[in-house]
């Protein structure tokens, strides 16, 4: 059974920062390429970052370039999502995605990865 759990998440005030980890078991995770998704509450689920299988290429919603950071641990079957300098508008539930077949022209798409993990809140006041 496929398993992405998620932590890290909080409260923070603006400026501030979090890094949220997701774990992954059940898949070969240095097999699969990662994305990071949030949803704020009345929006749509939107794309936040993007890190190929190695690790070596990274990409991010312009929303985020910047300030955010994504990276992982194959050996750890670990992915992270550092956030510095948050900003209110980032309060959202926030999404770890795996999948085998999703390559960085479709990174954005959310239909495109089969694994998912739970959310974790992300609330940043002002």
């Amino acid at each position: 059974q496929v398993q992405l759990v998620e932590s890290g998440g909080g409260l923070v005030y603006a400026g501030g920062s979090l890094r949220l980890s997701c774990t992954a078991t059940g898949l070969s995770f240095s097999n699969c390429a990662m994305g990071w998704f949030r949803q704020a509450p009345g929006k749509e689920r939107e794309f936040v970052g993007y890190v190929t299988r190695s690790g070596g290429l990274t990409y991010y919603a312009d929303s985020v370039k910047g300030r955010f950071t994504i990276s992982r641990d194959n050996a750890k079957n670990t992915g992270y999502l550092q956030m510095n300098s948050l900003k209110p508008e980032d309060t959202a539930v926030y999404y770890c995605a795996a999948d085998y077949n999703v390559g960085a022209m479709r990174r954005s798409d959310a239909k495109k990865y089969n694994y998912w993990g739970q959310g974790t809140q992300v609330t940043v006041s002002s």
